[in-house]
Formats: structure tokens, sequence, C-alpha cells
């Protein structure tokens, strides 16, 4: 008999469904030769401290740091769970073959090989591998089997993330808590440290940090009217950000221009074209239904998944925004399956995928299929199905996911941008206009006033003014008089983070990356994973970490404010450090770095923060007064009760 595990009852179901195993028994079905049952998201997990030895049961600075000498599992649960569980060992224990059909990815693969250790699975395992859950995909999924062994990177590199997060965040949480945290025993309050959510949260508490100490800076700027069309001064700053620093300055420039023409110096058209959005990864499509519907990352999520598990849309946690080659044959089949729900699709239909340029030929670019962009998946996409009984939030999701695709194979977008110069005695000025010749893919979003692509969290115009627009027929020479003004601006502090900036900063390790390319060529460095990042903006939300204000924007709370400030360890905070130990997990992916190298960096990092804490003084009770706490300066340990006439001081080594 073959036994199918899929990750959860509704996936088991319908690969049940599909290998004609219809007779339901309790937790599994059968028929046809197979036996397809299920597990219940993280059926194991690493056991807890305690579970290791007495030693640990008590929370001591004395017993950090817990490294076990290895680390085991067990089966986490209630006794649903725990059924469950004995009913897939059953099942394995008289197996031929076990086939794993757990979520295609690194979470999916750990979750499952975790299962069959656990229930002692002694036969042979092979690998399911698909990008979408219509039953034409499973069909060939099954005919592709791989043997387990070949994924045994992608293995290692789930075990190394969840050690890694055990080691980190067990004893950092410990050591930070005893001592530091206020209250004691069950009134203690716990300080929970973890590898992403800290400098996650360190990053929400760093800009509101640049917020709050903002200092506004008045400056001016000169413009001029001339044939209705506002020129903007071209002037140099020099020395100071800001050309103009106060208004006699302005005014100054002002009267120096106001009785002189305006001369047209230079007029350049320059024909270009803009290209469609990408296609989604799952980061990308976070923040687009955060600005555009107020989603939470995490209900973005639940979203795109039901939608997969529907089999209308593929596998939502990727981190590619690119297809493979061997897509583009389907493309027709699966445009024509979401045709009528789409009228845009109508001129693609009866294109031929067959990769030659001009009419009657399905476009493929380079920018949407390229096999060195993907690794074990592709960007979410259509799969084609009839597009039917979706909620209204999964109808939003789906409609952003089918247009970008739709998008993709519309010609580019064809425009004329203009740069126009002039002169007004010695003051150089200019204005850009854009007009659009062919919109090419924009029909597509013609319901959309904003390109799905901006970066821009504000609707307001106002905030977008140097947007280009169509200008009048300029020609060099051509003179008049004009209007020139002063307008007073005042410096504006960076945003607060919302959901979307925040998924962004944390692709990009906390670097402001507007440029799509650069983007994806930081992934390997980004903090967590795309599948990740929600369950941990949650985390920190749960926590009372972090908070909402407004709609979107996203506030650091007292509590995780104050857990930034104490904590002393640059590497629990640093993005840029969290970002590098995820580009060794996707390198143990690959097979490029060992599991063991990265282990041994694991525990020498854990012993750090550990040793750390325990040397550091600062918050502890002052030896002299008895009274203050210890506080850290840049060169001594001091007493808080200083002020009070306290003498404690002690220097310390930097």
């Amino acid at each position: 008999m073959v036994v199918c595990v899929a990750e959860k009852p509704s996936v088991g179901a319908y690969i049940a469904n599909v290998l004609g195993a219809k007779q339901r028994k309790d937790g599994y079905f059968e028929g046809n030769g197979y036996q397809v049952t299920w597990t219940f998201g993280h059926l194991c997990a690493l056991l807890d401290p305690q579970e290791y030895t007495d030693q640990w049961k008590a929370w001591s600075l004395s017993s950090l740091p817990m490294i076990p000498p290895r680390f085991s599992i067990k089966v986490s649960g209630d006794e649903g769970v725990h059924k469950q569980f004995n009913i897939i060992k059953s099942l394995i224990d008289q197996a031929d073959e076990v086939i794993n059909c757990g979520d295609a990815g690194q979470e999916g693969e750990l979750i499952q090989r975790w299962v069959y250790q656990q229930a002692g699975c002694r036969c042979p395992v092979k690998r399911l591998w698909v990008n979408s859950l219509t039953e034409e995909a499973i069909r060939e999924g099954f005919k592709a089997l791989k043997d387990q062994s070949e994924y045994q990177h992608l293995y290692e590199a789930g075990l190394m993330r969840a050690i890694g997060d055990w080691l980190l965040g067990m004893n950092a949480t410990r050591a930070y808590t005893i001592r530091y945290a206020r209250g004691s025993g069950k009134n203690r309050q716990v300080l929970s440290v973890g590898r992403v959510q800290t400098p996650t949260l360190a990053l929400v508490v760093k800009r509101q940090a640049e917020i709050e100490n903002f200092k506004p800076r008045t400056y001016w700027e000169l413009k001029t009217v001339y044939r209705d069309t506002l020129f903007n001064a071209q002037l140099p700053a020099e020395e100071d950000e800001y050309a103009i620093t106060s208004e006699e300055q302005g005014q100054a420039l002002v009267d120096s221009i106001k009785d002189l023409p305006l001369v047209i110096t230079s007029v350049e058209k320059k024909k270009g074209v803009e290209n469609a959005p990408k296609l989604y990864d799952l980061t990308s499509l976070q923040v687009d239904c955060n600005k555009k519907f107020g989603f939470s990352a995490e209900q973005t999520l639940q979203l795109i998944q039901s939608l997969y598990e529907k089999r209308l849309t593929t596998y939502p946690r990727v981190d590619t925004t690119y297809l493979s080659d061997d897509l583009y044959p389907k493309v027709p089949g699966t445009l024509a399956g979401i045709k009528d729900y789409f009228p845009a699709v109508a001129p693609l239909l009866g294109l031929k995928a067959d990769g030659k340029k001009g009419a009657g030929s399905l476009p493929k670019s380079k920018k949407v299929f390229d096999n060195k962009k993907v690794t074990d998946h592709h960007a979410i996409i259509p799969t084609g199905q009839r597009p039917e009984a979706m909620t209204a939030e999964e109808k939003k999701v789906y409609d952003l996911v089918a247009m970008h695709f739709i998008a993709v194979f519309y010609p580019e977008c064809e425009v004329s941008n203009t740069t126009v110069l002039a002169k007004a005695g010695e003051i150089d000025f200019k204005v850009t206009g854009r007009e659009v010749l062919k919109p090419g893919w924009r029909v597509v979003f013609e319901k959309d006033s904003k390109d799905l692509n901006d970066t821009n969290d504000s609707n307001d115009p106002a905030e977008n003014p140097d947007e280009a627009k169509s200008l009048p027929a300029f020609v060099k020479g051509e003179s008049g008089p004009h209007e020139p003004l002063l307008k007073e601006k005042t410096t504006t502090p960076p945003k607060y983070y919302t959901e979307a900036t925040l998924l962004r900063a944390m692709e990009t390790a906390g670097k402001t990356v507007e440029n799509d390319e650069l983007r994806e060529a930081m992934k390997e460095n980004g903090i967590g994973r795309p599948s990740t990042r929600a369950a941990i903006i949650e985390k920190l939300y749960q926590r009372k970490y972090i908070e909402k204000q407004g709609s979107k924007s996203i506030r650091a709370t007292a509590v995780g404010i104050d857990l930034i400030h104490t904590i002393i360890s640059p590497l629990l905070k640093s993005a840029e450090l969290t970002g590098l130990w995820e580009k060794k997990l996707r390198e143990i992916e690959r097979g490029e770095y060992t599991a063991q190298q990265f282990l041994a960096e694991l525990k020498e990092m854990t012993s750090g923060v550990v040793r750390d804490v325990k040397t550091n003084k600062a918050g502890m009770l002052c030896p002299v007064c008895r009274q203050g706490l210890i506080i850290r300066g840049n060169t001594r340990y001091g007493c808080s009760r200083w002020r009070e006439g306290c003498s404690y001081a002690e220097p310390f080594d930097n």
C-alpha cells in the first residue's frame, strides 16, 4: 500500500479524489492502492527546555546557555492531534512506500520529515512537488515523483531555521527576562526575544524615534508660471541642503526677475516605454493588498492560501516574480480559462505560444520568463480554473493576481517624455511632462487611478507634486511675461511604517529600495521569508510590542520601545545581521553551505548573547545605596540615583 501524507484535511481529500481513493476511513481515505492521510499544521515540534533536563525547569542565569547535545522532537498538540498522529503512524508502519504531499516549501518539508521521524518510518519516501492543486498539476506531479533524498538540503535549511529560532529565542528570552523584566514569580513580565521578531521591532522603534526627534526646517522654493505651466527654479544648494533658506533671500530673487521675460532655451522630447507591473510574489501581493484594501499581511496570506486550496491560483509562499520557461506553452490555456471574467483577455485569445515575435504570437519576455530567477516555485498566477465560489475579499486578491498576469502579455505602454528648460535673467527654470502615446498594458488597469507599482502610500496628489503631466507645445526661443512666486515649505519627518512598508523593509533588511531590480537582488538578505513575515508582524501585535494607529500606521508601544532599549546585543536588533543569517539558510538550501557550519555558528552566537547579558551590570540593584539601579554610560556604570548623591561608579571595558 502507498501512503500519501498531505498538509491538511482539505488538501488530502482533493488528492484522494484525484487518485481514486474514495473510501472514507477514520483520519484517511483509501482506494486504488492508496491511503491518503494528512497532518494538522505543525504536528511535531522541538522539545521544550525542561523536557531535556530538570536543570532547565527553573529560569536562572546560571543554567544558561541552554544548548542540547542533540535536538529532539515530540508530537505537539491536543488529543485530536495525537489521535491523527497515531493514525499516520499506523498507516506508515504497514506501508510499502510513503509519498510526502506536504506544502511544497522549506517549512512544509520540515513538518513532514519530523512526522516520519517520530513515526519511525522505515520504508522508501517519495516527494510530490506541485505549483498548484489542479487535477492536471497533481497528476503530472505523481508522474514525476522524486526520492526524498533530493530535498535533503531543503530539510536541513528548515531544520537549522527551527533550531536557530529555538536557541536564540529560548536563551535570549530567559536571559533578558531574568535580568531586566519587571515583577517576580508569576507576575514577572516575560521579555520575548526572537531571531526575526526583534530586528523587525527594532525597525519600528528606530523609525518612531526618528519621527519624534525630527526638527522641522523652513525653506523656500522659487517657481514661476508661464503659459499656465509651473516651472521650477534650478538653484545650486551649495553647502546647505536647501538653496533658499530665508524669505528675504527668496524675495530678492523674485524681484530680480519679475520684470524680465522668461525665455525657452530648450525643448527636448524623448520617446520611451513603461513595462507592465511585475507578477506577484507573496510580499508584493501583501504590500498591494495593504495599500489598496487595507488588508493585513496575515489576512492577505490567508486569502491567497484559500485561493490556492480552491485551485484558482498557484502556490502562494513564493519570493520570485518570474515564471519558468516550461509554463510558456500553457499560457494560452490559462488565459482562455479566465476570459469570461476579464474582458482584457480578449485581445490575447488566439495568440500562439511559439516564442516568435509579431502578430499572432504571444510575447515571451525575459522580464517574465527566466529559469535562473525561479527555484522551487514560480510567481503567483491564476491556474486557469473557472474563477467562482470566492468571497468578496478573495475576489479582490484574485483580481489583482489575474490582472497582473494578463498585463505582462500586453504591449508596452509607449510614452513621450518632454523636458523644457527656460531662463529668466540669470536663473534657470525647468519643467517636465509626459504624454501616453499608446496605453498598451495600462488598459488592463483602466479602472485604477494609480499604477499598482506605485510605492507612495498616499493617494493625495499634493504629495506627488512632481508627477509629470502633458505640457503645452513650447518652442525654443519663445519668450514672454511670467509670474514668479515664492513657496514656503517645511521639511517633513519620515512616515510611520504601515504593514506594506514594513514588509518591504523586512524584505530588504531595513534598506529603502524603490528600484524593482535592485529589490529583487536583495531578497536573499531579507529578514525572514515571505511565508513567515506576516506571522512575525502578527506576533508583535499579540505581544503588545506594536499597535495600529488610525487605519494603517504602526506604532511601537512603550513595552516594545523598552524592550529594544534593554537589548544590548547588536545581533538581536540588527536587520542587516539577521539578513545575512537568512542568506546562509538559503545557501544551505542550495547545498552551498553546511548545516554543521551553521549550527556551530548558532551555538557560538547564543553563548555570546547570554554572556553579554551576564556580564552587563546595567539594570541591577546599586551595591552602594541599595535603592537605585545601575545604568550604563559611555565609559562607566553609575547609579540611577546619582542626582540624589549616590557615589557608585565603575568603569567598564568597551
